[in-house]
């Protein structure tokens, strides 16, 4: 692995986020989280805030994605 491609790795993991950290940044509950995912899985709709599985159990969110999801619902 090359140093850039170390860097853009590192840059990556930075930026992943946990459910208790997007939930925070998005004023909204774990569960809500949860429940968005879910729904995405057991209706075949895009989950709100699109998420990254790691493994069988662990969830991450990109603050990019997050940042994305603020700016798109913002109303006026």
């Amino acid at each position: 692995m090359t140093n850039l491609e170390s860097k853009n790795s590192e840059d990556t993991l930075r930026q992943l986020l946990t459910s208790a950290q997007a939930a925070q940044l998005l004023s909204v509950s774990k569960a809500f989280l949860a429940r968005d995912r879910w729904a995405g899985k057991h209706f075949g709709q895009a989950p709100l805030v699109p998420f990254i599985k790691i493994g069988s159990r662990a969830v991450r969110y990109l603050l990019e994605d997050v940042q994305t999801h603020i700016a798109k619902s913002r109303v006026a």
